[in-house]
């Protein structure tokens, strides 16, 4: 009698194990699961803030009318701090910097140089963005934080006389 509640004893024991290396081996696959939804979720937003910025930068007025009537966030940000906004005054395109300013893009930000959208426009002598940009005046959040206000900038690039006339400033 001894030995076969022995044996029973040892085959619930095996059954007990192999449902709990079962339910481990689950709760791994699963975790695993989620681990790499997660990594997809990551990679596709990644993918859409890249379509985003390229067609700030080709000034595909389309494609950024698109992802701003569904809510896309108009001021994101790339690895180097720029914004949709920066990009498009850079590459000079009008149409998409009218659009990101009527979603409310933020002018005053500042890429991780400490450049704005405004000093890029200005760099690349796109001066009727300049003017566009300049209707709200950032510098003096650049003095509280020790970065370069407009016109710092444009003597710095050796466009200073320029952006005196264009602001009437002495």
């Amino acid at each position: 009698m001894k030995a076969i509640l022995n044996s029973v004893m040892m085959s619930i024991s095996s059954i007990l194990l192999m449902t709990l290396l079962t339910l481990g081996i689950t709760k791994l696959h699963a975790q695993e699961t989620v681990q790499v939804a997660q990594q997809q979720t990551v990679n596709s937003q990644q993918e859409l803030i890249d379509i985003f910025f390229a067609a700030a930068k080709t000034g595909n007025q389309e494609v950024i009318n698109e992802f701003l009537k569904y809510g896309f966030p108009v001021n994101v940000r790339n690895s180097a701090g720029y914004t949709p906004l920066i990009m498009a005054a850079y590459y000079g395109h009008q149409d998409v910097v009218t659009i990101l300013l009527k979603y409310g893009a933020n002018r005053c930000a500042r890429d991780n140089k400490g450049n704005t959208a405004l000093m890029g426009a200005m760099f690349k002598l796109e001066w009727a963005i300049v003017k566009q940009l300049r209707q709200v005046d950032c510098d003096s959040n650049a003095n509280q934080t020790g970065q370069k206000t407009a016109a710092e900038f444009a003597k710095v690039i050796g466009q200073e006389e320029k952006f005196k006339s264009l602001f009437h400033v002495k």
